[in-house]
């Protein structure tokens, strides 16, 4: 465990910028004392707001770039324009050259996947990168991943989402054995696509010691919590997390209309309203902000573009903690052993 965990931040990119990233780095600091900021970011605009903030400063330091990667732009065209010089990937390039421990921005996910994966490399035996993050559950939380890094999954990709979530769950969530479901149209074997089928088969008879597979999961079983970590490749899981942010507004919406609609609901709220305040804190997405991008060579996390500085906050506490507790080496350990023992299966095969 590091004694001090060094953060790159992409100062310039989301919705707000400087603004929202510059005090979600203060509230952060506030609940980990220990940590030390490297802001990449428009001087002229990043640097006030560190002087507003004493005790952030002392703990930062600021590089300047005027390069910053719009939100709309393709991951080709962030490549080609942001190369070298943007804030986005000269916090990457912090990670890899050992200045921080951990890279986070609230920028354009395509483009943040793209130069992570093309300057980070991925992990010995992962293909493609997936985003992971905490869904609250009537359990608690769980991790879900992919959310959308890459469309479509082989068997082989599933089991690793697989073992890479399974180790998030045991950091993020203290779970020591957490329970494992692949996400499916039914929880019958017979069900679904060939790859989830098959992803199915190979969990099942490698039987491995970090985790515990309990089988195909539908839908509804991620909010119940019926495992700590569902598994879909990332078009299913992008929408599914889509879906379940805007239920949330939804039902907020309707929450405040029928607590204004007449007087006598409006004194119901008087009295309901902790419970309410409960209830808003719980589905509140700021609470579970940052995606973890798993299978590369660093550490990486995605935060919401449209985020405040209390959810900017939250995503640095996500790097934060995968950091302190080392889940990139517990991440290449699990699928070093994943990867041994299909050798060995193939090696019994072959004799």
């Amino acid at each position: 465990m590091p004694d001090k965990v060094r953060i790159a931040l992409d100062a310039m990119g989301g919705d707000h910028g400087p603004a929202v990233v510059v005090a979600g780095a203060a509230l952060a600091l506030q609940k980990e004392p220990a940590a030390e900021f490297l802001f990449f970011g428009n001087a002229a605009q990043v640097a006030p707001l560190l002087a507003a903030r004493p005790q952030l400063k002392a703990v930062s330091r600021l590089t300047h770039t005027e390069i910053a990667v719009r939100m709309d732009a393709k991951p080709s065209q962030a490549l080609r324009y942001g190369r070298w010089k943007s804030s986005m990937w000269l916090a990457i390039e912090a990670v890899k050259k050992g200045a921080a421990d951990v890279a986070v921005s609230c920028g354009n996910t395509g483009a943040l996947m793209a130069m992570a994966k093309f300057e980070l490399k991925m992990l010995s035996g992962i293909a493609r990168p997936a985003i992971a993050a905490l869904w609250p559950t009537l359990r608690g939380e769980a991790i879900v991943l992919d959310l959308g890094a890459s469309i479509g999954a082989d068997a082989e990709h599933l089991v690793n989402l697989a073992m890479m979530g399974a180790a998030t769950a045991r950091i993020l969530l203290g779970i020591a054995r957490p329970t494992v479901g692949l996400l499916n149209i039914g929880v019958e074997e017979a069900k679904g696509l060939e790859p989830v089928r098959e992803a199915g088969r190979i969990l099942r008879e490698e039987k491995l010691p970090d985790l515990d597979y309990v089988g195909f999961v539908e839908g509804d079983d991620i909010g119940k919590g019926k495992v700590d970590v569902v598994v879909t490749e990332g078009f299913a899981g992008n929408i599914a997390l889509k879906t379940a942010e805007g239920t949330a507004r939804q039902m907020g919406e309707y929450f405040r209309a029928a607590m204004s609609h007449s007087l006598s609901a409006r004194i119901g709220y008087l009295f309901a309203r902790t419970a309410l305040r409960k209830l808003k804190e719980r589905i509140d997405p700021r609470r579970s902000n940052g995606g973890v991008f798993l299978g590369l060579n660093g550490i990486v996390i995605k935060s919401h573009g449209n985020t405040d500085a209390e959810g900017f906050a939250a995503a640095i506490g996500v790097g934060h903690g995968v950091v302190r507790d080392e889940l990139l080496a517990k991440i290449t350990f699990a699928l070093g052993r994943h990867h041994d023992y299909q050798r060995q299966a193939l090696g019994g095969a072959a004799s």
